[in-house]
């Protein structure tokens, strides 16, 4: 019987990676963000906000800066995501860049995948409102408070 449970669970584990389903290794590394950005410009845009880690069962404030505009707009948006390869709440912090298919800007939905250099990947989502034609999450910066 210790043989089959053993097997199973060793299964368990390539299924959970294929399904997209956090393993207890991943589970220790990955956090739950959530962000609210605001941003305005014309050509060059300034933008900053809040945000929230939520890791280890405990609560992180953020700070968010350096968000670029590419063109006229004012937009907020509010992004949910996850966190990945964190070894401690502060590795969440630095500079953001695009890592693989970056931002998109699709009907008000936006998706992101940036990496810091602490090699924290943040997989977020959201719905922007407001008029702007350009996020520019690349080079966003983001601390602990």
């Amino acid at each position: 019987m210790l043989v089959l449970s053993r097997a199973i669970k060793l299964a368990a584990i390539p299924l959970a990676m294929l399904l997209g389903v956090a393993t207890p290794s991943q589970a220790r590394t990955t956090g739950v963000v959530r962000l609210h950005i605001v941003k305005a410009g014309l050509v060059i845009g300034v933008g900053g906000g809040s945000g929230v880690l939520t890791y280890r069962g405990k609560r992180y404030d953020l700070a968010v800066n350096g968000v670029g505009l590419g063109s006229l707009g004012v937009a907020a948006v509010d992004l949910v995501g996850s966190a990945s390869n964190l070894r401690s709440p502060a590795s969440i912090a630095g500079t953001y860049g695009g890592a693989g298919a970056g931002a998109t800007f699709v009907d008000g939905a936006q998706v992101a995948t940036l990496q810091n250099g602490n090699g924290v990947v943040l997989r977020l989502q959201g719905r922007q409102t407001g008029f702007q034609v350009s996020l520019g999450l690349d080079g966003m910066t983001i601390s602990l408070q």
